[in-house]
């Protein structure tokens, strides 16, 4: 065997391993271990994350909240926790308050600060998109605002906490999915229910089509700010990469009460889909 041969199978094997080993390091923060559960939660939110509607007339239910509730019919996220991490036990927080927006949130951080939570949930924006009209939706540039101000307090006072932050549902599904049903198109219009998107639900005319679908690209613009926020906030925010967005709920999932929030089966649907884009434990 020449030494130019064993010289190049030399020089081939160490850039073999080079290769192998830049692959290998590239690799690693995706296959990360995603840490210990966290020995409590707390969600931030409006009336989804309190259950609204999922157990009685006009009332909160945070029993069946998605995120911390106690409803095993529901499996929120605090309950898969405490079944792999029993320590959690005791220690969810619901610091969500129906008919918030975003501009609520840094008040709701700083609940949570107090609290001392290892893990919140946020999910926030509906009620933003969700307005008495189309004029009076929040803009983009206030949305961001106001959610940057709330990841700072929580950055800042639980600098090791873990964040999800989950997308919007899509509106304007609610109303496809509701506007053939005479008794959604009632409840819509007796309690004024987010006539931004829902006004006028049985008109075909160009002008609503037209406002329903600048309603939904508000909703959009907003979740692309929430994944933004969160790559910005590092590696201890997750966003659930528009899982809540994307997912084809049916009418069958939404309160009667109001045909516009999760009842209890819409609750579950929300801990599987937001559990599931997580942080895997």
């Amino acid at each position: 065997m020449s030494s130019t041969w064993r010289g190049s199978a030399a020089l081939a094997a160490l850039t073999a391993a080079v290769i192998l080993a830049a692959q290998l390091g590239t690799a690693a923060p995706a296959n990360a271990a995603p840490g210990p559960p966290p020995g409590s939660i707390a969600s931030m939110g409006d009336s989804i994350s309190r259950g609204f509607n999922a157990c009685g007339w006009y009332v909160d239910c945070p029993s069946r909240s998605f995120s911390t509730g106690s409803d095993a019919a529901v499996n929120s996220q605090y309950l898969r926790i405490r079944a792999v991490h029993p320590a959690i036990g005791g220690h969810s927080f619901n610091d969500a308050k129906s008919g918030a927006k975003v501009a609520d949130m840094p008040g709701q951080a700083a609940t949570v600060v107090s609290q001392g939570a290892a893990y919140v949930t946020i999910l926030i924006g509906a009620n933003d998109a969700c307005t008495s009209s189309e004029a009076s939706m929040t803009s983009v540039a206030a949305f961001r605002s106001s959610l940057d101000s709330a990841l700072g307090t929580l950055k800042a006072g639980l600098p090791d906490a873990k964040i999800q932050l989950i997308s919007i549902p899509d509106i304007k599904r609610l109303w496809q999915v509701g506007s053939a049903s005479s008794s959604a198109r009632g409840v819509w219009s007796l309690f004024g229910v987010c006539q931004s998107m829902l006004a006028n639900p049985s008109s075909t005319a160009a002008a609503d089509a037209a406002r329903r679908d600048r309603v939904r690209q508000r909703v959009a613009d907003f979740n692309g700010q929430l994944a933004s926020a969160c790559t910005a906030y590092g590696a201890n925010c997750k966003y659930d990469g528009g899982a809540v967005f994307d997912y084809q709920f049916t009418l069958s999932q939404v309160s009667t009460w109001d045909y516009f929030h999760p009842n209890a089966s819409g609750q579950a649907v929300l801990a599987s889909l937001t559990y599931a884009a997580g942080f895997g434990w």
